[in-house]
């Protein structure tokens, strides 16, 4: 791509796109239900549309306002300079090696294969769906990098409860053989320190279950706040979970029902990038105006506007949107959070952290190694391109106490590699306030959560 050149000022407005995580629950929720709901702005993103393959298309009415959304990837293209942001496409056919102890799947020809492509939600999302699909027999795959992300405590709980799933290759990793069938079981154990979307997957199941769901959670639960995001859109279905206790839910039986429209909420974590952009500017004035997010959401990483607030961003509300403004930053703040609630958030108040030479301490972030990269990894990778050596613990920490401000190293025609990961180009690309002439590596991977963000940056760049 061009290198990436800031304007001297950031003003401006922004139309943030849908939440995926929200869409990609209500498009779960839909193919259940008997009579599905018509579902208005659906996240337009690869996510979406692999859902929407697992889903079968029987997620949405004829008569709904939202199209069915294609695949993204390479469907929004900016012009002149900006032409070869989407150039690219991935190769999703790849997979795992054979191992000896897999538990291996007889192919069928009268199996349906679906490749998922790089989104792990719907990974996790499909596996539990296609399991309640009687009598039908599915080949669930995805990228050679989808297949390096352990998905055995899922299997594990779904076979438990009456489920047929195998694996292709190796035990406890995608691709899997599917063979739907009517789950009869109604209690579960899983692992709560892995994925939060296994157990949003179950939860989900519970209420068509013939006898409502029990999950009992083990260890440290890690990103509770999307456990309660399944229970909250759940209940605009119609359907009754519950925390019984500090580790166990439970939800009831009876199925979905809603017959009028459900609306799908801003996304909170592309708002993040525009909280970076803002803390990173050297506009004093900078003011961004980002619609559609509101002070009731039930997105975890609306925490967002608490954690920019000591650097230097203050947060407006006014009539469905937001104001993000400059404001001094906290003096000799050391940024130290808890992030298992928000860990999509990581990336982004790292980077930020960095560039604004703010010593950090993040702590919760487990689940980053098994992200669509190894974040961690990822992270250590390229801001070692400015300098900046952090410390990774193995317990999901990373740490820099870089002293004072100590500037961060200056360099030129600095490239930033993404490893398939969209978040890794969307947190980098504002180190470009810092660092003119920043280039991102293979930028269409933010077709994953956010198509248009090149194009929304595009006005506030000097092309």
């Amino acid at each position: 791509m061009s290198p990436l050149h800031f304007k001297n000022t950031l003003r401006g407005s922004v139309v943030l796109p849908a939440s995926k995580s929200i869409s990609a629950r209500v498009l779960f929720i839909n193919a259940l239900s008997d009579t599905p709901c018509p579902l208005k702005n659906l996240a337009q993103c690869d996510d979406t549309a692999a859902m929407l393959r697992a889903a079968e298309n029987n997620t949405l009415l004829p008569d709904e306002a939202t199209r069915p959304v294609p695949s993204c990837k390479g469907s929004e293209r900016t012009a002149n300079s900006m032409a070869d942001l989407f150039a690219t496409t991935e190769d999703t056919t790849s997979s795992t090696p054979s191992a000896p102890h897999a538990r291996a799947a007889t192919a069928s020809s009268s199996e349906q294969h679906i490749n998922i492509g790089a989104a792990g939600t719907a990974m996790r999302f499909a596996t539990a769906l296609l399991a309640t699909r009687q009598g039908r027999q599915y080949i669930l795959s995805g990228t050679e990098r989808m297949h390096q992300r352990p998905i055995g405590p899922l299997v594990d709980a779904l076979n438990s409860l009456g489920a047929d799933i195998q694996y292709v290759n190796q035990a406890g990793f995608p691709p899997l053989k599917i063979t739907g069938r009517v789950l009869t079981g109604t209690t579960v154990e899983i692992s709560a320190e892995v994925s939060s979307q296994y157990i949003s997957a179950l939860l989900m199941l519970g209420p068509v279950l013939p006898h409502g769901l029990q999950i009992r959670l083990r260890g440290d639960i890690i990103s509770r706040p999307y456990i309660d995001l399944t229970l909250s859109v759940m209940s605009a279905f119609g359907a009754k979970g519950m925390w019984i206790g500090e580790n166990t839910i439970f939800v009831q039986p009876g199925g979905y029902r809603r017959t009028t429209p459900l609306y799908v909420e801003t996304d909170w974590s592309a708002a993040s990038y525009w909280y970076e952009l803002v803390a990173l500017s050297p506009d004093k004035d900078a003011a961004i105006q980002l619609s559609g997010l509101r002070t009731d959401s039930i997105q975890g990483d609306s925490r967002v506007a608490d954690f920019f607030e000591p650097l230097g961003v203050k947060t407006t509300f006014s009539n469905e949107s937001v104001w993000l403004t400059k404001q001094p930053a906290q003096p000799d703040y050391f940024c130290r959070l808890d992030l298992a609630e928000q860990p999509d958030l990581a990336q982004t108040l790292v980077v930020t952290c960095a560039m604004l030479g703010v010593p950090f301490h993040f702590t919760g972030l487990q689940s980053l190694r098994i992200k669509e990269t190894d974040r961690i990894n990822a992270l250590e990778c390229e801001l070692a391109k400015f300098g900046i050596k952090m410390q990774a613990r193995l317990a999901g920490e990373l740490l820099w106490d870089a002293p004072g401000t100590r500037p961060v190293q200056t360099k030129d025609s600095i490239a930033i590699d993404t490893y398939n990961d969209h978040r890794m180009a969307m947190a980098f690309a504002p180190c470009a306030m810092k660092h003119p002439g920043l280039i991102i590596n293979n930028p269409e991977v933010v077709s994953k959560s956010y198509p248009l963000f090149w194009e929304h940056l595009k006005p506030f760049l000097s092309l």
